[in-house]
């Protein structure tokens, strides 16, 4: 079972992408909770996350991660759009492994070349698959969302991901 995390700061539309793109994986019995680990938002995130059956918490990352339910997270930007096959995906991955792991970019939100050397790499584009002992362990020294993604050996998924666009 999984917990998904999005930490969002005022982007209502793209946490509501992001959303629709979870639907499978809660029918399939994959997704067990979603949490929106807001970090003070003055638009209307509170009520999207409440109209989709979110869990809501103030206070970052960190206080998501102890309402998680599931042994293992998927954190994701609001905006980000998982694509069919992720769920096949994550299942296998989380059942045999024990290392993090992140999504493939889908073909169409890659950059090109010049522009992927030249622009600075959020580390949680590609969303983050970890298990909750080890989140918790990096959310102890990490901030936010972005900095526990940051620096962490992963495995690369086959499943895609459509990249939110940069803020």
């Amino acid at each position: 079972m999984l917990t998904v995390l999005i930490e969002t700061l005022n982007d209502e539309e793209g946490l509501a992408r992001t959303l629709a793109s979870l639907i499978g994986g809660a029918v399939e019995g994959v997704v067990r909770d979603v949490v929106v680990c807001d970090t003070g938002s003055t638009d209307q995130t509170h009520r999207v996350a409440d109209h989709a059956g979110c869990h809501y918490v103030a206070g970052g990352i960190a206080a998501g991660i102890r309402q998680a339910k599931g042994d293992w997270l998927l954190l994701l930007e609001p905006g980000a759009r998982l694509s069919d096959g992720w769920i096949d995906e994550v299942v296998a991955h989380t059942a045999k492994a024990t290392m993090p792991a992140r999504f493939s970019r889908a073909r169409g939100s890659r950059a090109p070349f010049l522009a992927r050397v030249f622009s600075g790499n959020r580390a949680l584009a590609e969303g983050l698959v970890i298990s909750k002992r080890q989140a918790t362990a990096l959310a102890k020294s990490a901030r936010s969302a972005e900095a526990i993604a940051r620096g962490l050996a992963t495995k690369r998924l086959d499943a895609e991901i459509w990249v939110a666009p940069p803020m």
